[in-house]
């Protein structure tokens, strides 16, 4: 085992038995530590900004630590390269996760750059501009719908009715997918994400595996259709441009099917759920709901205390490019680190205080993760979630939680399937 280095008595993980984190991951996955996570990440910083993992590698629970893994050029993502380097084979050649490491998450320099550039700044201040009237006249028409539940049945699960369907309704149309289509792709999203868990079991990974043939049928037909019917479309201009730099029309369309799938998948739950973690932390806090209904123009700070406090993504892993010391500990190359994002934003040498949900923070977070990999739909959700509270802040002043939220048995994708609200 490799032994901290002397002096810094932050790092603990040369002295932690690496079985110490295996109750801790199981209660951060349980009812408990869906709902407070809390508990579970004072024990784990407790260990040491590095907590040596059962099956090998590192839990990074610090900010700093965290910070440096995700911004650090050395610090490189598992790609098809790691893999095969790998002598548990069963994770890494299933299905599902292969299919998941051609896209933009799973993908190194020089090809990430590559198709990064490529896409350029996706959510820019003119796109977003152009979205916003649309994502506003879809709020309106989905808080229609939430009052004309509670009106009916006295409550409504604002989960399904408002937070997953307001992030597939805009990057749907943003796309142009058909609306009659939305719901088959996120039963899809909602299966394939097994694969993208820390440890998933044989089960999730068959589960994961069905609906990422699914999703590859779909996303390729669609990009089959693009083609033969171009337009001024999103996705005939991604084939235009790759068009433009491969020779081989098959391989554009390779590369377009798996550009349009990371983003169509990876804007729905996460988005979803921050929008659900967002108003339950206002409704559970005594006040917060009538303050911010008051002072709107705290909108923005709301939505940035919810990502800190409770991210929609709790974890990430990276691999180390070539021997790196983190946190005084010498990390061996290709070893496999697990940023801990909400460790890190309850870290309270960053956030003093960090358990308790403040709008006025102006904290810091790893949420949309950093570096290269920073996420593309930052912007995005943020229009999203701000639309949606200053029209759910006036039309509803008196929502009030009929219950705490259900959350999917997950550990990565901490996803909120159901927040029973009335008024």
């Amino acid at each position: 085992m490799l032994e901290a280095r002397p002096g810094n008595p932050e790092s603990r993980a040369g002295t932690v038995d690496r079985r110490a984190a295996v109750p801790l991951l199981r209660r951060l996955r349980s009812a408990e530590g869906l709902a407070d996570p809390a508990p579970v990440y004072d024990e784990l910083r407790a260990m040491g900004d590095l907590v040596p993992a059962p099956w090998g590698g590192y839990l990074v629970t610090g900010f700093e630590a965290c910070n440096q893994v995700l911004r650090g050029r050395t610090w490189l993502v598992p790609d098809f390269a790691w893999q095969e380097r790998q002598t548990e084979t069963e994770r890494w050649h299933a299905v599902a996760t292969q299919e998941m490491s051609r896209t933009l998450s799973r993908l190194n320099a020089p090809e990430h750059t590559r198709q990064r550039h490529s896409l350029g700044n996706l959510f820019d201040r003119n796109t977003l501009l152009d979205l916003a009237p649309r994502i506003e006249a879809d709020v309106a028409g989905l808080l229609d719908r939430l009052a004309e539940r509670i009106r009916a049945d006295g409550e409504a699960d604002l989960a399904a009715v408002v937070s997953e369907r307001l992030p597939i309704n805009t990057v749907g149309r943003w796309l142009d997918i058909p609306p009659e289509d939305y719901a088959h792709i996120l039963e899809m999203t909602h299966n394939q994400v097994h694969a993208q868990e820390l440890l998933p079991t044989k089960k999730e990974l068959a589960v994961s595996e069905a609906a990422t043939a699914d999703l590859r049928r779909y996303f390729t037909d669609l990009v089959r259709e693009r083609r033969a019917n171009p337009g001024e479309d999103v996705i005939s201009g991604w084939i235009r441009t790759w068009d433009a730099l491969e020779s081989d029309p098959a391989a554009t369309d390779r590369v377009v099917y798996q550009l349009t799938m990371f983003v169509t998948i990876a804007s729905l739950e996460t988005t979803a759920t921050l929008l659900s973690s967002l108003i339950w932390s206002l409704l559970r806090s005594p006040g917060a709901w009538e303050w911010l209904r008051a002072r709107p123009e705290h909108i923005d700070d709301a939505i940035e205390e919810a990502l800190r406090h409770d991210p929609p993504i709790r974890l990430n892993s990276r691999v180390a490019g070539e021997d790196t010391v983190l946190s005084g500990v010498l990390v061996p190359k290709d070893t496999m680190v697990h940023v801990m994002y909400g460790a890190a934003n309850h870290d309270p040498r960053r956030n003093p205080d960090p358990h308790t949900f403040d709008i006025l923070r102006r904290g810091t977070h790893l949420a949309f993760g950093g570096g290269a990999h920073y996420c593309l739909g930052a912007g995005l959700a943020r229009l999203e979630a701000r639309i949606l509270m200053g029209q759910l802040l006036r039309r509803f002043p008196t929502l009030r939680a009929a219950g705490a939220p259900e959350y999917a048995p997950r550990m990565v994708f901490h996803r909120v399937t159901s927040l029973r609200v009335a008024a």
